[in-house]
C-alpha cells in the first residue's frame, strides 16, 4: 500500500467539464483530465482494503457491486500512485480489453463499491483508469499483438459491439482466425451509433479497431446475417459462431397516435446524428435534414437512464426549443436509504450531463417523474403536435406484492410536442437472427444457455453480451465477450489459456 494516509490527506478531485452553455455548441468530449501528478494523488487515496469490493463484481440486491471484469483495482491504483504507468497498463490489460471505452462511458461500479464511499467520497478509479490507458497510447505501449502461431480454426462473430469486439480480440490473440460481421456501415455497434460523441469520440473507437485489424481480425460491414447471408453458410464455413447482436428490440409505447410522424426510438435518433457527423468527414457537421428533426421543436423524451439523457443532450445541440423528459418511476432519494446500504449500487438521484445542460439552457430540470404518455395527437399532415400525459402513483398489487404505477384521475394534460424520442429500454434479441440459427430463447427473448455456459441450444453456436443477459452496461458486455471467447476456445482446443 503506497500511501496509508492518502485518503485522509487528499480530497477527491476529478476532471473539469466545459461549461454547459459552451459545450452544447459542439459534439466533442468536454472533460479535461487532471495532470498526471494530480492523478497520482487521487490514486494515493486508495486504501488497498483487505476486502476490496471495488473489484468483486458480485451481485448484491440485484445489482453488481464492484467491477464485473474483476479489474485488479487496488493494484493498479497503487501503481498509478507510484508513477509506474507502464506496469499499471500491463496489470490492467490482464483483465480488461478496452479500458479506453469504459473510462469514458462506465457508471463506475468500482467507485460505488469503494470503501471510502461508506463515509466519504470514493477513489476516482475510473479516471485513474483513463490516465493509465491514455498514457499507454501516448507512450506507444499499446501495440498490435498478433498471435505467433495460428490454430487453423475459424470463428465468426456476429455483431461488432463491445461484446463482439472483446470476443474477437481474445480469440484472435489465441491464434484462431476471426471474422466479425456488422450489419451497419461502420464497425462498433452500440459504441459507434448508440453512444454520442460527447461521451465517446469515434476516433477512440477507430484507434482500437485499427489495432485489431493489424492483429489479424477481419471486419465485414454492411452484411446483415440472417438476411444478406444465411446462417447455414456461416456454420459451414466456420468452426464456431458467436452471436453478439445486442438486445436490439426497443420497447415501444403503445398508445393512440403512435403512428404519427416524428416519433423515433432513441437509438435510431442517436444513430442518425452520429452518422451525419461521421459522413461529413473532417467538417464534423450535422446535415440540415438531421438538424431539422429537433431544431426549433418541443422535444419529448420518454424514459430516463443513460439513453434518455443522451437524447436530451443531443436535442439541445440540435437547437431544440424545449426538452421534456418523462420518467415513470418516483424521483430517487438524493442520498442512500437504509434499505440501500453500501456496498450495494446506490439507487440515488443522478443528474447527468444532458440534464445539466437543460438546466443551464431552459432554467429547470427537464425530468418529470411519475408521468407517462396516454396519447399522441397529430396535425393535418400526420405529424405529432401534442401529447397527452398523466401522473402516476405506486399501488401495491395484493396478489404479487409488487408495486405498480397506475394513472391518477384528474391529472391528465396536453403538452406541445414536435419530436418524440422513445428511450424506454430494450426487450431482447431480434427474432430473425435467433430463428436463422434456430437457437432457443427464454421468456425475455434472450438466447438460452446452461448456467455458466455461453453455448446455445445448437452445438457450436455461442452467444455473448446483451443478446445473452439482456440490456446492460458496456462493462458487462466486455465481460460477456471475454467469457464467451474462453468457452469457444475450450470447445475448439479441449482446454483454454484465455
Amino acid at each position: 500500500m503506497g500511501k496509508p494516509t492518502g485518503f485522509l490527506e487528499y480530497d477527491r478531485e476529478t476532471s473539469t467539464a466545459e461549461a454547459p452553455l459552451e459545450r452544447i455548441k459542439h459534439f466533442h468530449e468536454f472533460k479535461t483530465p487532471l495532470k498526471l501528478e494530480e492523478q497520482r494523488k487521487q490514486a494515493a487515496r486508495c486504501m488497498e482494503c483487505g476486502v476490496p469490493f471495488c473489484q468483486s463484481g458480485c451481485m448484491i440486491g440485484g445489482m453488481a457491486s464492484g467491477c464485473p471484469l474483476h479489474n485488479l483495482v487496488p493494484e493498479t491504483n497503487d501503481l498509478v500512485y507510484r508513477g509506474n504507468f507502464k506496469q499499471a497498463y500491463l496489470r490492467l490489460s490482464k483483465t480488461h480489453s478496452f479500458p479506453e471505452f469504459t473510462c469514458r462511458v462506465c457508471p463506475a461500479l468500482c467507485e460505488a463499491a469503494c470503501t471510502c464511499n461508506v463515509n466519504g467520497e470514493p477513489v476516482s478509479t475510473k479516471e485513474n483508469e483513463r490516465a493509465i490507458i491514455e498514457t499507454a497510447y501516448a507512450e506507444g505501449w499499446v501495440k498490435p499483438e498478433p498471435p505467433k502461431v495460428r490454430t487453423g480454426k475459424k470463428v465468426a462473430v456476429i455483431g461488432s459491439g463491445p461484446s463482439g469486439l472483446a470476443a474477437a480480440m481474445q480469440l484472435n490473440r489465441r491464434g484462431h482466425e476471426v471474422t466479425v460481421y456488422e450489419r451497419h456501415d461502420r464497425i462498433g455497434g452500440l459504441l459507434r451509433y448508440g453512444i454520442p460523441n460527447m461521451k465517446l469520440e469515434k476516433s477512440v473507437l477507430d484507434r482500437r479497431i485499427h489495432l485489431m485489424e493489424e492483429e489479424g481480425v477481419k471486419f465485414v460491414t454492411g452484411v446483415d446475417v440472417g438476411k444478406d447471408i444465411k446462417a447455414e453458410e456461416l456454420t459451414k464455413n466456420f468452426d464456431r459462431v458467436i452471436l453478439a447482436c445486442g438486445a436490439s428490440n426497443p420497447r415501444d409505447i403503445k398508445v393512440p397516435g403512435r403512428d404519427a410522424k416524428n416519433i423515433f426510438f432513441a437509438v435510431d435518433f442517436l444513430s442518425k446524428v452520429t452518422k451525419s457527423l461521421l459522413d461529413s468527414g473532417d467538417k464534423e457537421q450535422i446535415s440540415k435534414e438531421v438538424r431539422s428533426l429537433a431544431e426549433g421543436k418541443h422535444v419529448l423524451v420518454i424514459g430516463g437512464g443513460d439513453t434518455g439523457n443522451d437524447c436530451v443532450g443531443t436535442s439541445i445541440r440540435l437547437g431544440a426549443k424545449t426538452v421534456t423528459q418523462l420518467e415513470m418511476m418516483p424521483k430517487p432519494s438524493e442520498t442512500r436509504t437504509p434499505s440501500n446500504p453500501w456496498p450495494q449500487w446506490p439507487r440515488v438521484l443522478k443528474t447527468d450531463y444532458g440534464q445539466e445542460e437543460a438546466i443551464a439552457v431552459f432554467g429547470h430540470d427537464p425530468r418529470i417523474y411519475q408521468t407517462t404518455v396516454t396519447e399522441f395527437i397529430k396535425d393535418e399532415k400526420g405529424a405529432v403536435k401534442q401529447a397527452k400525459i398523466v401522473s402516476l402513483k405506486p399501488v401495491k398489487d395484493e396478489k404479487t406484492g409488487r408495486m405498480n404505477m397506475v394513472p391518477v384521475e384528474g391529472t391528465e394534460k396536453v403538452i406541445e410536442v414536435g419530436l418524440v424520442l422513445i428511450a424506454a429500454g430494450f426487450l431482447g434479441s431480434q427474432a430473425y437472427v435467433t430463428d436463422a440459427f434456430q437457437v432457443k430463447v427464454n421468456g425475455r427473448t434472450n438466447v438460452e444457455t446452461a448456467p455458466e455456459s455461453y453455448e446455445s441450444s445448437v452445438p457450436g453456436i455461442f452467444v455473448a453480451g446483451d443478446m445473452h443477459r439482456g440490456q446492460s452496461l458496456v462493462v458487462w458486455a466486455i465481460r460477456e465477450g471475454r467469457m464467451a471467447a474462453e468457452k469457444v476456445d475450450e470447445s475448439l482446443m479441449g482446454y483454454t489459456n484465455l
